[in-house]
């Protein structure tokens, strides 16, 4: 699917663009407690970004942003990039220990956080490392507060020349990717990368100034940071954030009445808690909604079907990753094409293709490594060549998924190379057994991981939570397994669960899982 990108253009002159065509209408919303227009939101940007530079902010500094879902990040991420520095969200939740990785892989050069009465583990980690730091607040529609107030050696520049104007080349956004296998590995962003993105997304799923949608995903990570925030901003779309900075079931759908929402995106974990609430407490009237969007994690069709039935949109799922400033391929629209549950879709705005491991790109239906090349995708990964050469081969990114495109084009996801299970030589998708198991009746979620075996090398277990006063035992889960699938992609063991080890977005990692259950066994 091809999107419109128009080359040399940046992030920061969509969102001012926006912010020209429609001055009064809402931008920011925080639940009923704040509202920002987007004249509002561009001026006090332009306010902090002057600051910002005052203080001794240069182009390509990294500034580390510590925050809740606020409307604080919003403001400062903006005016970090309109000042052409490179803005570092990172997740509040994290160790000290942490925090002194990712400042000092980053390279960051200022920490800002969220004002608490508390000395933070983030704000520890600065002080070790020299970092300067403060915090930041609202005070009122018009400008945000620091505290300290000088917190660089301000130095004499002349910022009208700083903030005439952003390069497309401008590196802006520094993440992480979720490092499965090993340290999470810093990637760079550039206006460029994230224009390709967000216009790929304004694009395929037509957003314009009429749609409203509802942050429920950390705006750390790249989901709910460009598919959610920026996409809808550079459409002029209403952005709403809940008053707790965080998702909240029981808020999730009064902030959707409120707003007038016609779309939300979230992880296959949250729209199971959506389910929930549905199913245990259902809404009186739920609003119209052209679509619900799902990505970072593998949608089991019987929970997409839930969702259909439940709300009475079409749910189209998504494939991304952080290398590739989020958006690789989608579901379209109804109106647009078919949406066929089990398929992450069709590429946006980028090439797409299945190669083996010698670089060739292999026949529809072969099971390959899925790999990408566009303008939205990475240069590359920071201070890390091992990691680059492995990546970037035959002229395209490898993405480290196994996936095969279909006779009609659509991209079907497999498990990622390092997770599919080995069993006596069998390669077994813990995809397709987690699918499975998601279609019983009585299971509210499940993961499927390999353990070491004598005998096979690997064989296949699982993990299972109830739903609410399912009594289902091990030998009722295997024998439905046997009905749905091949012997040897069976489960040997089942482990039944209330919970489930997650990372901070909410995405299940089978190694994390697959530990915890084998160290507790």
């Amino acid at each position: 699917m091809p999107s419109q990108i128009d080359n040399g253009v940046t992030l920061t002159d969509l969102i001012k663009k926006a912010a020209r065509a429609f001055p009064s209408r809402t931008a920011i919303t925080v639940s009923d407690i704040l509202s920002l227009s987007y004249s509002c939101l561009d001026q006090i940007v332009e306010k902090t970004a002057l600051f910002l530079v005052a203080s001794g902010v240069k182009p390509g500094d990294v500034i580390a942003l510590s925050f809740p879902n606020t409307v604080e990040f919003v403001i400062l991420f903006l005016a970090v990039i309109r000042a052409r520095a490179v803005a570092a969200p990172l997740n509040k939740a994290y160790t000290k220990d942490e925090f002194e990785f990712y400042l000092s892989d980053s390279d960051s050069k200022l920490l800002v956080t969220a004002r608490d009465d508390d000395y933070s583990p983030a704000e520890a980690a600065a002080v070790k490392l020299c970092i300067p730091y403060a915090t930041a607040f609202l005070v009122d529609e018009a400008s945000l507060q620091f505290t300290p107030f000088s917190f660089l050696p301000t130095t004499t520049i002349n910022t009208d020349v700083i903030l005439s104007g952003n390069e497309y080349s401008d590196v802006i956004l520094f993440l992480h990717t979720s490092g499965t296998t090993s340290r999470p590995k810093g990637v760079p962003l550039t206006q460029g990368n994230l224009v390709a993105s967000v216009s790929n997304i304004r694009s395929v799923y037509r957003l314009t100034e009429f749609d409203s949608t509802v942050i429920v995903l950390p705006l750390f990570h790249v989901h709910g940071l460009v598919a959610g925030l920026l996409s809808s901003l550079i459409s002029a779309a209403s952005v709403t954030l809940p008053s707790s900075g965080r998702f909240s079931a029981t808020t999730f759908w009064s902030d959707m009445k409120s707003s007038n929402a016609t779309w939300y995106t979230a992880v296959p974990t949250i729209h199971q808690i959506i389910l929930n609430r549905h199913d245990t407490n259902p809404e009186p009237v739920y609003p119209k909604l052209r679509f619900i969007r799902s990505c970072s994690a593998s949608l089991a069709p019987a929970i997409l079907e839930r969702l259909e039935s439940a709300f009475g949109a079409p749910v189209l799922e998504a494939y991304a990753m952080t290398e590739a400033s989020h958006l690789m391929t989608t579901n379209p629209l109804p109106e647009c094409g078919e949406h066929k549950a089990g398929s992450v879709g069709m590429p946006v705005g980028q090439k797409l293709a299945v190669l083996d491991e010698d670089g060739v790109v292999l026949a529809t239906g072969m099971a390959g490594e899925i790999c990408v090349r566009g303008p939205n995708v990475t240069q590359g990964y920071k201070n890390n060549p091992e990691a680059n050469k492995a990546a970037f081969m035959f002229d395209w990114f490898h993405t480290g998924d196994i996936g095969y495109v279909d006779s009609d084009g659509h991209v079907h996801l497999v498990g990622r190379i390092k997770e599919l299970i080995n069993r006596g030589g069998e390669k077994i998708s813990p995809v397709e057994v987690d699918a499975v198991l998601l279609s019983h009746p009585e299971v509210e979620q499940a993961v499927t991981f390999g353990v070491p075996d004598v005998k096979f090398g690997e064989e296949v277990n699982c993990a299972v939570i109830r739903k609410q006063g399912s009594s289902l035992d091990e030998e009722q889960v295997l024998v439905f397994c046997k009905k749905n699938l091949a012997t040897f992609k069976v489960p040997k063991k089942v482990f039944f669960t209330v919970d489930l080890p997650k990372t901070a977005t909410g995405k299940i990692q089978r190694r994390i899982v697959a530990e915890h259950f084998l160290s507790n066994k």
